[in-house]
């Protein structure tokens, strides 16, 4: 990443620490959200709340994120989201959907919450009534598509920071990754070349 590592403390610590037990590394993001984890700290616990109050399901909200960074081109978070997408709807789906296609494994709903996404990403000054229309039709309330919106433009802040700032995906990411979600990444900073801190 572009900045040093973050001074240590108390809260950089909990991170790391939580990164350890949870990954067994420390993540190049998290690193990097640590020069403020106070913030990392209430950013995280916003996402968090967000996504288990809303009636959008693991899935769809998979789908929203991963929709959402790869027409961004993040490639960090298209490894992370997508290989959490395989595990629930399939490594080729999961690559599918990180190369801009609808894979015909999707439901309705899941197809228009992929393009929602992704027109939002391109020019959110653009999308129209008839876009939240096609939402509506799809089976969602006024509710979730707000909470769909939210959750992505959260996605959005999040990527932009880490992409701005140079955070690779790591090695150990990249490697874990399903081969169809691997090669479907073929934007962004590449992976680091060697593992991130143990």
């Amino acid at each position: 990443m572009f900045l040093d590592d973050p001074p240590a403390g108390p809260q950089a610590d909990a991170a790391f620490g939580a990164n350890r037990e949870s990954d067994g590394y420390v993540a190049n993001f998290t690193r990097l959200w640590c020069w403020r984890p106070d913030l990392f700290a209430s950013f995280v616990g916003l996402r968090l709340e967000l996504m288990r109050s809303t009636t959008l399901t693991d899935r769809e909200q998979a789908i929203i994120v991963t929709a959402t960074v790869s027409e961004l081109g993040d490639s960090y978070c298209s490894l992370a989201w997508g290989s959490k997408l395989a595990k629930l709807t399939g490594e080729e789906t999961a690559g599918g959907v990180i190369a801009g296609t609808v894979p015909g494994e999707l439901s309705a709903r899941e197809a228009a919450l992929c393009g929602w996404c992704r027109a939002v990403v391109r020019d959110p000054m653009t999308t129209t009534p008839e876009q939240v229309d096609a939402l509506r039709a799809a089976g969602f309330d006024e509710r979730e598509i707000f909470e769909a919106t939210l959750l992505l433009s959260l996605r959005l802040a999040f990527s932009t920071v880490n992409d701005a700032l140079g955070a690779q995906p790591d090695r150990q990411l990249a490697d874990a990754a399903p081969v169809p979600v691997r090669d479907a990444v073929t934007f962004g900073r590449p992976a680091a070349e060697t593992p991130s801190l143990t």
